[in-house]
């Protein structure tokens, strides 16, 4: 019986405890230690409790390490589990440089062990199967695919952790941001879907970074990805509209148009709507060291997004933004006028900001924040 251990369980980590637990109880696995420096407040007294990795390791057993810890930390982490013989989940972005993940990737080669990415959206059987439609052709030539994301995040987002909204911490890239994070999903379901997902299937990425928040990192944002099968992929991306929307991913073809609800596993095509399941991630980890069944999201196959990642790294600073502001305190948000049609419109025409004439996106134009 495989056993599972957690690092990294407030926040989007308490959602890696209960599912390693509930797979526990199903008999999948054993849940048997978690890590952070924040004990928990409610769990099993049969669960080990430790302050971090090195301290778990030295005293437990594991197979399965699920990492849900700050992004700058998952490198050193992932490696020290690795070469400690455990294979690993680790959340998206998986890194936060190029560097990073050609140094894991000799890492899985040395020790032979296996990593699974948590981009969920790639166990959705609506992505598997746009997958396969853009591969044999259903769609005919594909002319563009196009990823829009529109949410509102508050200021309590931005505060809940020293890295939000960083770009670097202390002298160390973090890289976090609309692109890199919150919508690190769409980016990596548009270039999977193209066939795309290594890092060499990716020719060439341009991206123009903003906020309007006041943060390093970018909150509304383009980008545009060249893939080495001919495809343009555009990114429209923001955390600043007036309400959340479901994010999409459409796949413009010759033969015809797909949308993709990558969130909710639905998939539209001419006007008909498909509800299809999702395998999750760490089942299938778990089932790829019992029957070697191919993992879902595995290291290399999120190389593309890396490159996007680290297209973003290495970019100019975003551009501060206006945007009305609502709300007070926690609740106190910006909302970027007409981002809506902005975002709807780079995505169709597959152009950047500057390139569709935003005012606040013209080149030689410096917008202040207010």
């Amino acid at each position: 019986m495989p056993r599972v251990a957690v690092v990294g369980i407030h926040g989007h980590g308490a959602s890696h405890v209960r599912r390693a637990a509930q797979l526990a109880a199903d008999g999948g696995c054993q849940l048997v230690a978690v890590a952070d420096p924040r004990p928990p407040t409610e769990l099993s007294s049969e669960i080990g409790v430790y302050s971090d990795l090195p301290a778990l390791l030295a005293a437990e057993q594991v197979d399965v390490v699920v990492l849900s810890t700050p992004i700058h930390t998952h490198a050193p982490l992932a490696e020290l589990a690795l070469r400690a013989g455990a294979d690993v989940l680790l959340e998206k972005p998986p890194f936060a440089s190029m560097v990073e993940f050609e140094r894991l990737l000799q890492v899985l080669e040395e020790t032979g062990r296996s990593c699974q990415i948590g981009f969920q959206a790639q166990g959705s059987g609506a992505v598997l199967k746009l997958t396969e439609m853009v591969a044999d052709g259903t769609l005919g030539e594909i002319q563009g695919i196009g990823t829009t994301g529109l949410w509102v995040r508050k200021q309590a987002y931005w505060q809940r952790a020293r890295w939000a909204g960083r770009r670097t911490l202390d002298g160390v890239p973090v890289v976090d941001g609309v692109v890199t994070n919150a919508f690190a999903h769409s980016v990596a379901a548009a270039l999977l879907v193209d066939g795309s997902a290594r890092a060499d299937q990716v020719a060439g990425v341009e991206a123009e970074l903003f906020h309007a928040n006041e943060i390093e990192a970018d909150d509304t944002s383009t980008v545009r990805i060249r893939t080495t099968r001919g495809t343009t992929i555009v990114a429209a991306l923001t955390l600043c509209a007036a309400d959340d929307e479901p994010p999409k991913v459409t796949v413009y073809g010759s033969k015809g148009q797909a949308v993709l609800g990558y969130t909710s596993d639905e998939l539209e095509i001419g006007g008909a709507t498909t509800q299809y399941g999702r395998t999750d991630l760490l089942a299938n980890l778990l089932e790829h060291r019992r029957t070697g069944v191919p993992l879902l999201a595995p290291l290399d196959q999120t190389g593309g997004f890396m490159r996007v990642l680290d297209a973003v790294r290495s970019a100019p600073p975003p551009r501060a933004i206006a945007a009305s502001w609502e709300g007070v305190g926690d609740e106190r948000h910006p909302v970027v006028p007409g981002i809506e049609k902005w975002i709807e419109q780079a995505a169709e025409r597959q152009e950047l900001f500057s390139e569709l004439g935003v005012p606040w996106a013209r080149p030689t134009e410096e917008s202040e924040l207010r």
